[in-house]
C-alpha cells in the first residue's frame, strides 16, 4: 500500500490550518485567543513536520538537499510566526509580509527545486 498521498494529504491540510491560524493572529493580537492558537499552530506544524520528513523518507530524498533545507527554514519561520505576533503587535504589518514570502520560497522551491 502506498503511503505517499495520506502523506501529502496531511502535509497540505496541515499547512492551511498553520497558515490559517497564523494569519488569524495577525487579524487579531487578542491575548485572551493566544493560548488556542498557539496550540493548533503547534500541532499543525508538528504534522507539517512528520509528513514532509515522511515524505522524504518514502521518496529517498536526502535531508541535506539544498531546497529540502531552504523549506525546513521555511517551516521553522512560518511556525515561529505565531507567537512573536503576540508579544509585538506592533510588527503585525512586517511579519506578515515576512511569512508570506516564507510562503512563497517554500512553494516555489516545491515546484522548481533549483538546487
Amino acid at each position: 500500500m502506498d503511503r505517499l498521498p495520506y502523506y501529502h494529504l496531511l502535509h497540505l491540510f496541515s499547512l492551511f490550518v498553520l497558515t490559517a491560524h497564523t494569519f488569524m493572529a495577525f487579524g487579531n493580537p487578542d491575548p485572551a485567543n493566544r493560548k488556542r492558537t498557539m496550540m493548533i499552530t503547534g500541532i499543525a506544524s508538528l504534522f507539517v513536520f512528520i509528513s514532509g520528513f515522511g515524505m522524504l523518507h518514502l521518496l529517498k530524498i536526502p535531508y541535506s538537499t539544498g531546497w529540502v533545507i531552504v523549506k525546513i527554514v521555511c517551516w521553522l519561520g512560518i511556525s515561529s510566526v505565531a507567537g512573536i505576533v503576540y508579544r509585538r503587535a506592533q510588527w503585525r504589518g512586517l511579519l506578515s509580509l515576512i511569512t508570506l514570502l516564507l510562503i512563497l520560497t517554500a512553494v516555489y522551491m516545491v515546484y522548481f527545486r533549483p538546487f
